[in-house]
């Protein structure tokens, strides 16, 4: 199904109707929003229908919203993405689903794509988003003693806890973080040539 990206984009439209939160095509590329509660499905057609034969599930990506574009966002604050792949019509699409901002929640598409596995793993591990369904949803990037989701946007820098190899106990111990928590802020070298627009005290000007 090479061709026309808009073309596509209208099939996809009369396909799955008030389905669709959002379709929105951007730089060649088809994105579609949909509920939570019609991801699976949605995903379970775009595989099953011959003219659109979505095979190949290429990834699946958490998002954290908080605090995305100066406050420009508003809702949930979660979002689960899905990039698929279609090798026999030449096609791809983003699926995009929001999820509850305190129980991010969705059904697991394992059973479309025995390759969600792993990255439903990942994105549970690094945003906490829980797959409902995954038959063995674990860690899989951090330890099973970790605390958290580092993805997460108010995740701390410094985490949460340490662990060091404790020789006399024989064993791996977590302890609370020993790392001072400090914010860098970069600063401009004022004599930096780079820095300077025709000034001859070497301050910055403010153009």
């Amino acid at each position: 199904m090479p061709g026309n990206i808009q073309t596509f984009a209208t099939q996809i439209r009369q396909k799955f109707g008030d389905t669709l939160n959002k379709c929105v095509v951007a730089k060649s590329e088809l994105t579609i929003e949909v509920p939570r509660d019609r991801l699976h499905e949605t995903c379970l057609i775009l595989r099953d229908t011959p003219e659109l034969g979505f095979e190949i599930l290429i990834d699946i990506c958490g998002v954290d919203y908080l605090e995305y574009g100066e406050g420009e966002h508003s809702g949930d604050r979660f979002a689960a993405v899905y990039h698929l792949l279609s090798v026999s019509n030449n096609q791809r699409i983003r699926v995009k689903t929001f999820l509850d901002s305190e129980a991010p929640r969705v059904d697991s598409v394992i059973d479309i794509w025995a390759s969600a596995n792993w990255y439903e793993r990942e994105a549970y591990d690094l945003f906490g988003i829980l797959f409902v369904g995954h038959p063995d949803l674990r860690r899989l990037l951090t330890d099973y003693g970790f605390v958290g989701h580092p993805f997460r946007k108010d995740f701390p820098l410094i985490g949460n806890v340490e662990m060091r190899y404790d020789p006399e106990r024989e064993r791996v111990v977590y302890e609370p973080v020993s790392i001072v928590p400090r914010v860098t802020v970069p600063r401009v070298i004022p004599h930096d040539h780079r820095y300077t627009e025709g000034t001859d005290d070497g301050e910055v000007s403010s153009g």
